[in-house]
């Protein structure tokens, strides 16, 4: 019912309509101009993206030997999503499919793996979801990694942010803020030098942002994108360390890799760093009365590497088992999610586009516009009607599919299925004993492929190695990288 029936109403009553009636009225009317204010004042939306945040590294999604407080906090006034996945096992591919609600595979950006230094990136002329956002009245911002072109012909400016502070590389210094021997801290496209370990200053930068946002009253959408806990391996007391490593980077860019480094004291340095600046950016977020009518997601680029916690899965970052791809993920959505809930729905990165969208347009988008899906109604505590979820990835020809219960996958030619509830670890090969749903499944993945860019003969691809980490003995080094190796 709209206000102007609700005049028409009023304007019907007969004058002998006693007190109690009109008083009935004018709270209808109270209700819908509240109802119609809320229709007027879309959602923010504040995005909290980890970097390499293995599944149980926060101790609200089982971490034992550090605390998590601030984002289990978020978790507590939420829900927690335990069947999240990254739609890659590495970053640049992953934060091509929330920029643009689809799988990676339709770009060329999409098939690095990760973008290492290729001359592509997100074409300016992609629509995505910030640019989207801003053509319905919303302020934008990236703080933090990019990872989607490191030049400025593929600035985050040309993709609907209007204001970015940041690193437009992957791994990068969490002190000198240099890869390879050159500084990669931009404010727009203008290359900086400022001091500071990096979570930090993407927290300073955030709460700076908001601060900003708040004064005209128009919606927003913060991207807040940290690197941490990606490496290399430095906590907020390692200048020194940082500072040798940095000279070695320089003389090899490999070595910001950091494979003689890192320990679980310093992981855990590091993820509490994170932890509290989230907590610093909440608190802001809450100071400024903005708390109530914004969206809070936090999630991370894809499964876990070296130092992480993984349980109670198998895989690390670069491979499609999933503790390469199921991610910890938290939504705190005022209105909509009850406190302290649990949801088992699989959903996956692209599903963000066309939920924000439709948040934000209140309008429903065709279901066909995307490959991602609304998945709004998962933190009302309804289910999802089953879909296909696909992930590939270069190295080793890796090849997954899950649907419902079953889990579909190829490494090196090698097949299986598995019952990814009864059995997450990955363990039980079933394919011979349900072999209907295993070529079923092996068909419906090669149908899906058709449809992808194929990878080329320079893709970049990469992995762990048996010199590199014990537990992937069997890998030589020569098999762990396809394409264009780093410089």
């Amino acid at each position: 019912m709209h206000t102007n029936s609700i005049f028409r109403k009023l304007l019907s009553v007969q004058l002998g309509v006693v007190l109690s009636c009109l008083s009935a009225c004018s709270a209808d009317l109270a209700s819908e101009s509240q109802n119609e204010s809320q229709h007027e004042s879309p959602p923010n939306i504040l995005f909290i993206m980890a970097d390499d945040l293995g599944y149980a590294d926060l101790s609200s999604f089982g971490r034992r030997d550090y605390d998590t407080p601030n984002i289990d906090q978020l978790a507590e006034q939420g829900m927690r999503l335990t069947s999240a996945y990254s739609n890659s096992p590495v970053c640049s591919a992953t934060r091509t499919a929330l920029m643009t609600g689809n799988y990676q595979y339709r770009l060329p950006i999409g098939l690095e793996e990760p973008l290492s230094f290729a001359p592509v990136g997100l074409e300016p002329d992609e629509p995505t979801l910030p640019s989207n956002l801003k053509e319905l009245g919303y302020q934008t911002a990236l703080i933090g990694k990019w990872h989607l072109g490191h030049t400025s012909d593929y600035s985050p400016l040309l993709s609907g942010y209007d204001y970015f502070w940041g690193v437009r590389q992957g791994g990068v210094d969490y002190f000198t803020h240099e890869v390879g021997g050159v500084n990669d801290l931009w404010e727009g496209d203008t290359n900086i030098e400022e001091s500071g370990y990096l979570t930090e200053r993407f927290g300073n930068q955030a709460i700076k942002q908001l601060e900003s946002f708040s004064k005209n009253g128009k919606p927003f959408y913060l991207s807040l994108h940290f690197t941490a806990p990606h490496w290399p391996w430095e906590g907020p007391n390692d200048l020194d360390s940082a500072i040798e490593l940095t000279e070695a980077a320089r003389e090899s860019v490999m070595k910001i890799l950091h494979f003689d480094g890192g320990n679980m004291e310093v992981y855990a340095e590091m993820v509490t760093s994170l932890d509290q600046q989230v907590g610093r950016v909440l608190n802001s977020l809450k100071e400024l009365g903005l708390d109530e009518n914004t969206i809070v997601v936090f999630t991370s680029d894809n499964g876990g590497e070296r130092f992480s916690d993984n349980w109670p899965f198998t895989g690390l970052k670069a491979e499609v088992l999933e503790g390469g791809i199921r991610v910890p993920t938290i939504v705190r959505w005022p209105g909509k999610t009850t406190p302290g809930s649990t949801s088992a729905e699989p959903i996956i990165t692209m599903d963000w586009v066309p939920t924000f969208l439709n948040a934000a347009s209140g309008e429903a988008i065709p279901e066909n516009e995307f490959d991602g899906r609304d998945i709004a109604t998962v933190f009302d505590g309804a289910t999802l009607p089953e879909r296909a979820l696909f992930w590939r990835y270069n190295l080793f020809d890796q090849k997954a599919l899950r649907r419902g219960q079953w889990k579909y996958l190829e490494i090196s030619g090698k097949e299986f299925l598995f019952d990814v509830i009864a059995d997450p670890m990955e363990r039980g090969n079933l394919k011979g004993k349900y072999p209907d749903v295993f070529q079923s499944m092996k068909a419906e993945y090669s149908d899906w492929n058709q449809g992808m860019l194929p990878y080329t003969g320079t893709t970049f691809s990469i992995g762990l190695n048996g010199e590199q980490i014990p537990t992937r003995y069997g890998v030589e080094p020569a098999e762990s990288i396809k394409g264009i190796p780093p410089q």
